[in-house]
């Protein structure tokens, strides 16, 4: 008997970003309006983080409702049709509802049913991590264009007299389209995970706990110092990584992308990957707060809304959070 010979998918040689979407918190919550529950004040903020205000999103406002006005607004950008969408990629930790994925809601919002969907947790790295996968999906011929978006309501699940990270955290989503390419446009991805320090950051209990009666309502926290170490030094031999992979040195990069955690990292970083003054810094935390896996595709639309030159150029971005996961890549700018 002869067995047949399956076929496999293949698809382009190359992908690339083809446009991006934004949706910020509708609310502009400044550090005054925190700080007493954390027995605080604006200017220890401000030094502490750079943080002056961040967006926060009203109560009958959603991360589904965010993450689809941005996805519309990317598909638009990329010049395509919704019904080209064959894959929706959601990266969040702040979904309220385990099951269906907000992937699949946003999906059909979008105009984009029957599309694959599915969401993924890889925390503040969620977007790198996405980008990662539309780029592979695609060029195995599994997808054509996907929708990436990282969406957040941190406001959901923040506890208000946590010292540690409440005043650090805004809502929003990022969207990207990627598709199919006839130049490199996404590197290879530098990605992992220390699981072994995962009590650094994370959830203060769990949901059975909050059933149960024996744990609050979980919400984010972490050790502020333990967290800002990691990212320094740690995240800075991924960046650096990271362009070894691309095959590229940092004076060729038009920008840098960061997770938005805290605008001491950020700077930090740019020193420890002696970056050159032509090299635009996204410092988005200033104006929109930590916004978990939102925080690089927000960064990203507002630099080149400020910067449109910038076009065309080499980004490296990287994100890093909870778990101790990161991710980093450099891609071309849509």
């Amino acid at each position: 008997m002869t067995t047949p010979t399956l076929k496999q998918s293949r698809g382009p040689e190359f992908t690339r970003i083809l446009g991006l979407g934004a949706a910020r918190g509708d609310l502009s919550v400044p550090n005054d309006d925190l700080v007493g529950p954390i027995n605080s004040s604006d200017e220890w903020i401000q030094q502490r983080t750079g943080i002056v205000t961040r967006t926060r999103a009203s109560a009958d406002v959603s991360a589904v409702d965010l993450a689809a006005e941005a996805g519309t607004e990317a598909i638009a950008a990329a010049g395509i049709s919704a019904e080209q969408v064959d894959l929706v990629l959601i990266a969040t930790i702040s979904n309220v509802q385990q099951s269906p994925s907000m992937a699949a809601v946003v999906a059909d919002r979008v105009g984009a049913n029957p599309a694959a969907a599915y969401d993924l947790n890889a925390a503040c790295a969620g977007y790198a991590y996405a980008i990662a996968q539309a780029d592979a999906l695609i060029r195995s011929g599994a997808a054509h264009y996907a929708l990436v978006i990282g969406a957040e309501k941190l406001s959901d699940i923040v506890d208000p007299t946590d010292r540690s990270i409440s005043f650090l955290l805004g809502d929003g989503a990022g969207a990207a389209v990627v598709g199919p390419s006839d130049f490199p446009g996404i590197s290879p991805t530098v990605w992992g995970s220390d699981g072994s320090k995962a009590d650094a950051v994370g959830m203060s209990g769990t949901l059975t706990e909050f059933r149960d009666g024996t744990a609050a309502w979980p919400t984010l926290r972490q050790e502020g110092q333990t967290v800002f170490r990691w990212a320094v030094w740690e995240m800075a031999k991924v960046a650096k990584q990271a362009l070894e992979e691309a095959g590229v040195e940092a004076s060729d990069l038009a920008a840098f992308i960061p997770h938005q955690a805290n605008m001491r990292i950020v700077d930090e970083f740019a020193k420890q990957l002696k970056l050159p003054e032509t090299v635009v810094i996204a410092r988005d935390i200033e104006t929109t707060g930590n916004t978990s896996a939102a925080s690089i595709p927000l960064a990203t639309h507002r630099l080149l809304q400020g910067h449109p030159e910038l076009s065309g150029g080499l980004a490296l971005q990287i994100g890093f959070g909870a778990g101790l996961v990161f991710g980093a890549q450099v891609v071309v700018l849509p």
